[in-house]
């Protein structure tokens, strides 16, 4: 019970803010982050608050699960990426 009471303190305070605080500094921060094609437009300003707030109550409450997330995508990515150019050399272009 206190870990839910937790994260939705914490959910509340980081929406709060990231809403409040959109044009001033949020959005910037995330176009500098994010390729062109998902940058942060003025009417996605309530999903990006809402997801941003969702992943860092997460982090507050659960950091260690986010942290092997994290690695897991990261593994799984770069498993990917040496597979693909692994793919590339083999494939015969001719």
């Amino acid at each position: 019970m206190t870990q839910a009471v937790i994260w939705l303190i914490a959910f509340a305070v980081i929406f709060y803010l990231c809403y409040t605080r959109w044009d001033v500094s949020v959005s910037r921060g995330l176009d500098k982050m994010l390729p062109s094609v998902m940058e942060t437009h003025g009417d996605n300003r309530l999903v990006w608050s809402l997801a941003l707030a969702i992943i860092g109550a997460t982090t507050v409450v659960r950091p260690v699960d986010i942290l092997l997330m994290a690695i897991l995508i990261g593994l799984a990515a770069l498993i990917g990426i040496k597979l693909v150019g692994w793919v590339k050399n083999k494939a015969d272009f001719h």
